[in-house]
Formats: C-alpha cells, sequence, structure tokens
C-alpha cells in the first residue's frame, strides 16, 4: 500500500490548509535530519533515471517537478527534494511578510480530486525566505523562486518589489518566475497588459542581465 492510501484519511479529516500545513512541516523535519533522508531518498528512489530535460541553460534532472504554491516559505524544500522532483519552485514570495486572504481560502473537491485555492499570497517575506535557502541543497535537484508584488502594492510601483526580489533571490537560485496571474490579488493580472508587462519587464531584464554578470550565471527569468 502506498504511503498516501494510508495517510490520506487521516489528512482528510483535519481542515485543508491544516492538512497542507502539517504536509510541510513533515517535509521540513524529513529535510533536516539526516537518516530521515536516507529513508526518504531510497524510499522513493526512481526506478529508471530521467530522462533529463534541457532548458532556457539548465539541465533539470527529470520532467517532473513541484510548482509554486505548494511550499510557500521554503520550509520543506529539501525534504521535497528527496521524493524524486526534477526541480522545484519556491513561493510566491513578496518582499514583505503578508497574511494573505481571510479563512477559509482553501476547498477540497473530492469527487473532483481537485483544490480551490484561495490564499492570495500569504508567506513570512523574503528575508524570512532567504534564510532558509542557505542550508545545503540536495545534490542534482534545479531550484526556482516564483516572486510577486505584495498586495499593498500599487501596481504603478509594482517594478520596485519585483527588481528587489531578483536582487535577493538570483544568488540563491537556479531561475526565478515572475508571477502576474494570481486571480487573488486584486489587480495583479492587470499587469498582464501589453503596455504594463513592458514596462515591469524591461527593467526586470536589465537587473537580471547585471545579476548575470555579478554572479557570472546564468539567471533565467519566466512569466
Amino acid at each position: 500500500m502506498s504511503l498516501y492510501k494510508t495517510f490520506r484519511p487521516l489528512i482528510f479529516k483535519s481542515q485543508p490548509e491544516m492538512a497542507h500545513w502539517t504536509t510541510i512541516h513533515m517535509l521540513q523535519l524529513g529535510g533536516a535530519v539526516p537518516p530521515a533522508r536516507w529513508l526518504l531518498n531510497a524510499w522513493f528512489k526512481a526506478r529508471q533515471p530521467g530522462p533529463e530535460v534541457k532548458a532556457f541553460g539548465l539541465t533539470f534532472p527529470n520532467p517532473l517537478g513541484m510548482a509554486a504554491g505548494y511550499d510557500k516559505d521554503g520550509l520543506g524544500w529539501r525534504g521535497l527534494a528527496t521524493l524524486g522532483f526534477g526541480h522545484i519552485e519556491i513561493g510566491t514570495v513578496t518582499p514583505r511578510p503578508q497574511p494573505g486572504n481571510p479563512k477559509p481560502r482553501i476547498f477540497r473537491l473530492v469527487e473532483d480530486e481537485g483544490v480551490i485555492n484561495r490564499m492570495g499570497f500569504p508567506n513570512k517575506g523574503a528575508d524570512y525566505v532567504a534564510r532558509k535557502l542557505c542550508y545545503r541543497r540536495p545534490k542534482g535537484v534545479v531550484l526556482g523562486m516564483n516572486i510577486g508584488k505584495n498586495k499593498v502594492t500599487p501596481n504603478e510601483k509594482a517594478v520596485e518589489d519585483y527588481l528587489y526580489l531578483v536582487k535577493m533571490f538570483a544568488p540563491l537560485v537556479d531561475y526565478l518566475a515572475i508571477n502576474v496571474s494570481s486571480p487573488n490579488t486584486p489587480g495583479l493580472r492587470d499587469l498582464q497588459t501589453r503596455v504594463a508587462l513592458e514596462a515591469l519587464l524591461a527593467p526586470v531584464a536589465a537587473e537580471r542581465a547585471e545579476q548575470v554578470k555579478r554572479l557570472g550565471k546564468n539567471v533565467p527569468v519566466l512569466v
């Protein structure tokens, strides 16, 4: 029997956000304790490696990754790395801490085997997340950071938030993802218009070029 089938009844007895919080902290513990890391690596070792994926100058050990939105604060990424993911995208992180939308904000769709997420970028802020990336990185995993503006930041000043985050995380991760797609932050998707997106991405591209020159490494920026 799989671990999921074993723990699923217990997980479904708790509120969705509590279940999320619990699994993140279990992964945090598993990634921090060497015997637990060894056990998880052995348990979830792929039957065959790869196939490798080469994209935007990076080599991913396999095509399966953990998307942003699960590990928002960089707590469980080392535990996630033991589960066989080819890449892990942390976030969305904002410059300053913010609580997100009022609870309840996660809803299970049991029959559809899905979840509705209306969290609204809750996170502990860039400084906190950056500290969580100072631990030794597991071998082979590609690490990305999904970045967004604070809810209280007006769109005309959004570029300041994104530039701050590019500077902070370019040295710490393999790629950056610009989040302008969440429907849970009021006005965020207004940045998708051509004029707004060009005004945002031109300075971001310039800052990215500076970081590449300073760091001597490739720092892809995705949108």
